[in-house]
């Protein structure tokens, strides 16, 4: 069985599913991708993300991970925009 590809699902709130219209994506990546990948090819699809790109967190299976922690297949990753309310 060849390791040529992971697939994870991303789960998009905020300004990210407003980009892609959806509240729910599944990725095939590399392996050895770090979840920071995520982010850019969100940005390089849809520009207007860019202004989210050093402010936005990464859940990674319900918790929050660094830019470079490496996706494994079956990962669920959250990307978390800031959020205000009052």
């Amino acid at each position: 069985m060849s390791n040529s590809s992971i697939t994870i699902t991303v789960k998009l709130f905020a300004a990210f599913g407003e980009a892609y219209g959806v509240s729910e994506l599944t990725l095939e990546l590399p392996p050895e991708t770090p979840v920071s990948q995520v982010l850019e090819s969100s940005i390089a699809q849809y520009p207007q993300l860019e202004q989210w790109r050093d402010r936005t967190r990464f859940g990674l299976n319900l918790e929050f991970v660094s830019p470079d922690t490496i996706l494994q297949d079956g990962d669920e990753v959250v990307l978390i925009p800031p959020v205000s309310g009052g």
